[in-house]
């Protein structure tokens, strides 16, 4: 079964959408499963969040929808169907969202229809941890942000060698057909001060909810895309890794097992004691045999 875990994992490359509840801009992200949904919301200034596993779906369902007798997966596919096309920007006339901001947290309602039936929900959002944060909105816009400044720096290359192609080819006589084309060579210092004069107001000047366009979209899932991969491969290589032996961890390696052998030689040494004075004393004295008479008939 797919657990809590899993289902932030598979969260995490989903792009943020901007979402609006009359005149409230959100950032939202969510995703469901057969084992349960999990919703990560944020208006900039709070970000909160729901994991729900299916039996807690199951519990819910039975309190808001008692005429409704369907499966819990019927329900979390109703759910993934109502919420596409909010996520997606598209409005759906048979269903209507509402949101309202409680001491401990935030409340969704959504209201539908489901096999004929009026279908009710409540997303009941908790206060998102720091850590939970950090993973899918500020990491991934850090990441963001260096992307878009190696892109940016690649134009600006590019640029500088279609002034010098552009150069050569009037040196050597070329002209244009038409003038409305001609070009001024690009200046990068006088490109960023009209970018902060000009540009840079009018973006700071967008709603906030719309903050993620299509092609941030993108940039996003490629990111966090990466940061799975990279993860996946840190778990893989602490997988892979052996426990170091605990001799070689210590630096005093234990010697292999001495054989019977070994034992029997290193014993009979070791509990032989040295000879004292008094011990010399008692050790026995071999007596001289008593010599025979020698005689002419022996």
């Amino acid at each position: 079964m797919e657990g809590s875990e899993e289902l932030e994992s598979s969260l995490l490359t989903k792009p943020w959408a901007s979402v609006c509840f009359g005149e409230s801009a959100f950032l939202a992200k969510v995703c469901f499963r057969d084992t349960g949904y999990i919703l990560l919301i944020s208006d900039l200034s709070s970000v909160w969040y729901e994991s729900a596993d299916a039996e807690a779906v199951g519990q819910r369902s039975k309190e808001l929808n008692k005429r409704l007798t369907v499966h819990v997966s019927s329900f979390l596919h109703h759910l993934c169907d109502l919420m596409s096309p909010l996520l997606a920007g598209r409005s759906d006339t048979t269903t209507s969202f509402s949101c309202h901001r409680t001491a401990g947290g935030l409340s969704m309602h959504v209201k539908s229809m489901l096999s004929g039936l009026p279908f009710y929900w409540k997303f009941h959002c908790c206060p998102a941890p720091v850590e939970m944060v950090s993973r899918h909105l500020v990491r991934p816009l850090i990441r963001m942000s260096l992307a878009l400044q190696y892109q940016v720096q690649e134009l600006t290359s590019l640029l500088l060698q279609k002034d010098a192609e552009i150069e050569d080819y009037r040196e050597n006589g070329a002209t244009l057909s038409r003038d409305r084309l001609r070009t001024e060579p690009f200046q990068k210092e006088m490109f960023q001060q009209n970018f902060m004069a000009e540009s840079l107001p009018q973006i700071c000047g967008v709603a906030e909810g719309q903050a993620f366009a299509s092609a941030l979209q993108q940039l996003y899932t490629a990111v966090t895309q990466q940061e799975a991969k990279q993860s996946r491969k840190r778990q893989r290589s602490e997988d892979t890794e052996s426990p170091t032996p605990a001799a070689e961890t210590t630096g005093h390696p234990h010697p292999p097992p001495p054989s019977q052998e070994d034992e029997t030689a290193s014993s009979s040494e070791g509990t032989t004691p040295a000879s004292s004075p008094a011990q010399k004393l008692r050790l026995p004295v071999a007596k001289a045999k008593p010599k025979k008479a020698k005689g002419l008939f022996s």
